[in-house]
C-alpha cells in the first residue's frame, strides 16, 4: 500500500526551530556573546565544569528562557522534498504546539496533502529528562503506532528530517560547548556552540549550532553522524517576530550531504493564543483528527 510505504519512511524535526528562537538576548552568560571565556585553568574556576561548557549551556538556557510563555500556537507548513535529480514532491501540513510548564512541549502535525497521506498525524509529548513519546496515526490502517527510540533514525514522510530531529530540543537533552564567534546569515554576528546528545542511541555524535548574538535565533545547524562525518546541514531564515517577543522562522532547508537529497519547509499563518487545549494532544484525539 502506497500510504504505508510512505509512512514507514516517515520522520522529521523543525521543533528545534519551533522552540529555540528567542527574543532580544539578555546576553547573560559569562562575558556576554563573544565575551571572553574564563580560562581559569583545568576544570575552570572553583573546580567547576570547563568554562567553555558552562558558556555553551548558558547560551542554550538563555535561548529557552526567551521563548517561554507563548502558551500555544498553530501554523501551516509546506514540505518540499527534492531528490538528487531535483525532482520534487510536496506535502501540506497543519501544526499545533502547546507549551507545557515544567515539561517538554506537546506538538501535533497533521497532513492534508498529498491525498494518500491525508489525515496522517504525528503526536509528540516532549520530556526534559527522558526520551520524548511519539505516536503516528495511520488513517488507512486506522491505527496509532508508537515510535520507539530505536526507530527514531528513520526519515519522516520521506523527508531529510528524522524522528529524532522532530523531538523537542530541550536543553537537558544535550551537553554543550562554546566554540567561537563568527559572522553568519545576512551580516549577522553569531556565536557557534557544539551540542552532544545525552540520550544513548542518538543517530548523531554531535551538532554545531549558529545563533545570532542579538536574539539567539538559530540560523544554521550542522549534524555529524556517529562516525563524526558531516551528514546534514540545516539552514534557517525569514524570521518574523510575533507578539513583540517571539521569533519564528519562515523557511528551513535541510540538505543531506550523503544522499544529495534535500527538504525545504515553508512556514505560514502563525497564530498564537488559539483555542488549543490539552485534549488536542492525546492518543485518542489522533483518531479524531481531520
Amino acid at each position: 500500500m502506497r500510504t504505508s510505504r510512505g509512512l514507514r519512511a516517515a520522520g522529521f524535526f523543525l521543533l528545534a526551530m519551533f522552540v529555540l528562537p528567542g527574543m532580544t538576548a539578555q546576553e547573560a552568560w559569562a562575558g556576554g556573546p563573544g565575551g571572553p571565556v574564563d580560562q581559569g585553568g583545568p576544570g575552570g574556576p572553583d573546580g567547576l565544569a570547563d568554562p567553555s561548557e558552562e558558556k555553551g549551556l548558558q547560551i542554550a538556557s538563555d535561548a529557552r528562557k526567551q521563548d517561554e510563555g507563548f502558551g500555544n500556537l498553530s501554523a501551516g507548513m509546506t514540505m518540499v522534498l527534492r531528490n538528487k535529480k531535483g525532482q520534487e514532491s510536496v506535502r501540506e501540513v497543519r501544526v499545533k504546539v502547546l507549551e507545557a510548564e515544567g515539561e517538554g512541549n506537546k506538538s501535533l502535525f497533521v497532513f492534508d496533502q498529498p491525498r494518500d497521506a491525508r489525515g496522517t498525524a504525528l503526536l509528540i509529548h516532549g520530556h526534559k529528562d527522558r526520551p520524548d513519546d511519539q505516536w503516528l496515526y495511520l488513517p488507512a490502517l486506522k491505527r496509532v503506532k508508537r515510535i520507539s527510540s530505536s526507530n527514531r533514525s528513520g526519515s519522516f514522510m520521506g523527508s531529510e528530517f528524522t524522528y529524532e530531529d522532530m523531538t523537542v530540543q530541550e536543553v537537558e537533552k544535550y551537553t554543550y560547548r562554546y566554540l567561537r564567534d563568527e559572522p553568519c546569515g545576512d551580516g549577522l554576528d553569531c556565536v557557534v556552540t557544539e551540542r552532544i546528545p545525552v540520550e544513548k542511541g542518538s543517530v548523531y555524535r554531535r551538532q554545531l549550532v549558529w545563533r545570532d548574538k542579538s536574539a539567539l535565533r538559530v540560523w544554521k545547524v550542522e549534524y555529524y553522524d556517529r562516525k563524526d562525518a558531516h551528514l546534514k546541514t540545516l539552514t534557517v531564515g525569514e524570521y518574523r517576530q510575533y507578539l513583540d517577543r517571539y521569533w519564528r522562522a519562515g523557511s528551513m532547508a535541510m540538505v543531506n550531504h550523503l544522499t544529495g537529497k534535500s527538504t525545504d519547509l515553508v512556514w505560514t499563518d502563525y497564530q498564537f493564543g488559539t483555542d488549543i487545549d490539552d485534549r488536542d494532544f492525546t492518543r485518542t484525539g489522533l483518531r479524531r483528527v481531520r
